[in-house]
């Protein structure tokens, strides 16, 4: 089924300027594996997100070795909250105009404490959520929003979000779980609270900018998905005591500090069972070192074998990223995440006996991604100038590569 699809425009209130005929209607992307703000897709080659200035700004601005590393940029949408006759929600994107629609950073740290607050009192009030839902909500908590929030219960959403192949989440304590869903849930969650917020503030606001981006699976047919965050350090240099204090603990208590880099989500296709395993950040985070190498061996076992034939084109392209970052002096790239992907129903390639053979290698990519905190000199007038190149993912690139090697060497 096509989910790129067009539809009417419904009603947003008076002070929004959605009536400019058709929009484009907006699905959680299924592949989200990591992150806290909503991909969202647009067609087949395009996922939106919500707009941070810094993060436009930034791919706007990329020096060109860069590009083959990171996401197309697109451009920008205006996108529109709407409820339609049946109670279903959905988000709709519509061309930009200038000066019409929001990003988030517009919205004061303040007015979102006071809204997280009144959200708070409304679940206690009026939401009674059974034992199961209870352990989901908590298994699926963030930091940034540690209460829950009500949900839209929204059938239309949940059929629409689907894939050929089911996903299962393992449980850390208890191995995969016994439902098998048609989304990454990670996904389903991000999805959720987005219409949150939008919800509890749109009666101010009914349109947002969301940033256009090149959907990197899209050569993939069963996309095998492990996001990473890179480097020593995750707070931007805008970041508060509190919040930089936070995002130092959590690296402290995680392999981001002794190996510059650690899980942030994955899904990795098993062809014994035909679904996608998923872990999410919580899991990536309790990690050891040695947790953090059987995570990587984890994520290129198919479920009857190693895919030994993946490690050198991985390898190659992390190499390459390597030698481009280090050449580019004063570049931060704080909280930044890197994605590499391959094809969970490409068949397996093994190493040619023969010299004169030659085998075709399986397609991979690796990319970078979440730019809202990054910097570099001159950027933005920002006052904080860094020397050399980004030390901290440069050694979280160099681990990585080390550990790949290991592995790849211990099962030949």
């Amino acid at each position: 089924m096509c989910v790129c699809q067009t539809m009417e425009v419904g009603k947003c209130g008076k002070s929004a300027v959605c009536d400019r005929g058709r929009g484009v209607l907006l699905e959680p992307f299924i592949h989200q594996v990591g992150g806290h703000s909503s991909m969202m897709r647009y067609d087949d080659h395009t996922v939106c997100k919500p707009l941070i200035n810094r993060e436009q700004r930034f791919y706007e601005s990329l020096p060109p070795e860069m590009m083959e590393f990171t996401p197309e940029y697109k451009g920008v949408v205006s996108v529109c909250f709407e409820g339609d006759s049946d109670g279903y929600i959905n988000l709709v994107a519509y061309p930009y105009v200038e000066n019409e629609a929001i990003d988030q950073e517009e919205l004061p740290e303040r007015e979102h404490m006071r809204r997280r607050h009144s959200r708070r009192s409304l679940h206690r009030t009026n939401s009674t959520p059974t034992n199961s839902e209870h352990k989901d909500d908590r298994s699926l908590m963030t930091e940034e929003n540690t209460e829950s929030v009500p949900e839209m219960k929204s059938p239309k959403l949940e059929l629409q979000m689907h894939s050929e192949v089911p996903f299962q989440m393992l449980d850390s304590n208890s191995g995969l779980s016994s439902e098998r869903i048609s989304f990454n849930p990670w996904s389903l969650r991000c999805h959720k609270q987005q219409l949150n917020r939008m919800r509890s503030e749109s009666k101010e606001r009914k349109l947002y900018k969301f940033l256009l981006l090149e959907n990197v699976v899209h050569h993939f047919k069963f996309p095998c998905v492990l996001d990473l965050k890179m480097g020593t350090r995750q707070h931007g240099d805008d970041a508060s005591e509190e919040k930089a204090a936070r995002q130092m603990k959590k690296c402290e208590q995680s392999t981001s500090a002794t190996l510059g880099v650690r899980v942030c989500g994955m899904q990795v296709f098993q062809v014994a069972t035909g679904h996608y395993l998923c872990l999410n950040k919580y899991h990536g985070r309790g990690l050891s070192t040695e947790g953090f190498r059987k995570s990587l061996y984890q994520y290129l076992h198919n479920g009857l074998q190693l895919r030994q034939d993946l490690f050198e084109p991985i390898l190659v392209k992390l190499r390459r990223l390597t030698s481009v970052l280090e050449s580019q002096a004063s570049y931060r790239f704080y909280s930044s995440s890197l994605l590499i992907i391959y094809d969970g129903r490409d068949r397996p390639r093994a190493s040619p006996v023969d010299p004169q053979a030659v085998e075709p290698p399986p397609k991979v990519d690796v990319r970078m991604i979440d730019f809202a905190h990054s910097t570099y000199k001159g950027f933005r007038d920002d006052p904080t100038v860094h020397d050399g190149p980004d030390k901290g993912y440069v050694l979280g690139l160099r681990n990585l590569i080390r550990i790949l090697e290991l592995i790849r060497d211990e099962n030949q």
